[in-house]
């Protein structure tokens, strides 16, 4: 069905609709009245009838736990390139999920970005998608060399990797937002099946320092972390994010290192997984919130073809 065919929505207003980022029936189904009537101009009344008119084309709403299981059937895994850390997250990333990977400088977020990217590209017997990804850098830190030291590692044409990898390089935290937003563009066009946003919080912190902007940022940083969840549910595909840790100086025992973000991350991510370095130039990952899975470890290793048991 195109916007044009929804009841109360003729062809000036499916207009306005797309030229604000809403170009399928998907997209108005999940927005919200203040988000379209700020984007598109409309007033709240007219917002409401038609999110209400692509929900009802959809059938959204109540749902039996059958209806659900048979969604999850839809769900599909993504191997991390080492079989210890796929079985600590119950078989691989899942796709329909947000999959935090936070940790200290040089615990191997990066690197797991960078793996998923590629593996992405793999056929489903080998623990792929043959899918391709978008890469959202916020911290400069992709690397094309790297990239291809890893296709090579997993048997994979460098130059159709790197093709199939779309990177935007994100300036402050609205630039990101922006991104993540013009990602639905490109998903059906592309064949997306990942999305990665490394790192999630480095411009948030940046753009907003001291306690008096705390309150904006988290507020920003919720509407990011949930138009990054829309996307996951609509399209069937796997987030991952990065990110950073801080120091909490109140803290006497055990691990004194939090995440950035707070409860608005903590909440918003399907699966978190916490890296540190280990002896021997390895890495333990940690999962340490799942909806389903229990806690555990698992250590990996990070080698020039990628990440390996």
């Amino acid at each position: 069905m195109e916007l044009d065919e929804l009841p109360g929505v003729g062809e000036t207003t499916a207009e306005k609709l797309r030229n604000a980022g809403f170009k399928t029936i998907e997209s108005l189904a999940v927005a919200n009245a203040g988000e379209l009537k700020e984007i598109s101009g409309m007033g709240e009344s007219a917002a409401l009838k038609v999110i209400n008119a692509a929900r009802n084309s959809m059938k959204m709403g109540f749902v039996t736990g059958i209806e659900v299981l048979e969604k999850r059937k839809t769900m599909r895994k993504i191997t991390t390139g080492s079989g210890k850390l796929d079985e600590l997250l119950g078989g691989g990333i899942e796709t329909q999920a947000i999959s935090e990977f936070f940790g200290e400088f040089g615990s191997g977020k990066t690197q797991i970005g960078h793996q998923l990217a590629v593996n992405i590209q793999l056929d489903e017997e080998r623990g792929g998608l043959s899918k391709s990804a978008i890469y959202i850098d916020t911290e400069n830190t992709f690397r094309p060399e790297r990239i291809i030291q890893m296709a090579e590692g997993a048997g994979l044409d460098p130059d159709r990797v790197l093709e199939n990898i779309i990177v935007a390089r994100a300036y402050n935290s609205d630039h990101q937002m922006l991104m993540a937003e013009k990602a639905e563009e490109i998903i059906k066009e592309k064949n997306v099946g990942l999305i990665v946003v490394d790192s999630l919080t480095s411009q948030f912190r940046s753009d907003y320092t001291g306690r008096g902007m705390l309150a904006d940022r988290q507020q920003k940083l919720n509407r990011h972390m949930h138009g990054l969840q829309k996307l996951s549910d609509i399209y069937n595909l796997a987030v991952i994010v990065t990110n950073q840790v801080m120091m909490r100086p109140d803290f006497f025992f055990g691990d004194p290192t939090a995440p950035i973000g707070g409860h608005i991350v903590g909440h918003s991510s399907t699966f978190r997984i916490y890296l540190r370095k280990s002896k021997g130039g390895k890495r333990v990952g940690r999962l340490i919130d799942s909806p389903n899975l229990p806690e555990g470890e698992a250590i990996f290793s990070i080698v020039k073809e990628g990440i390996r048991d």
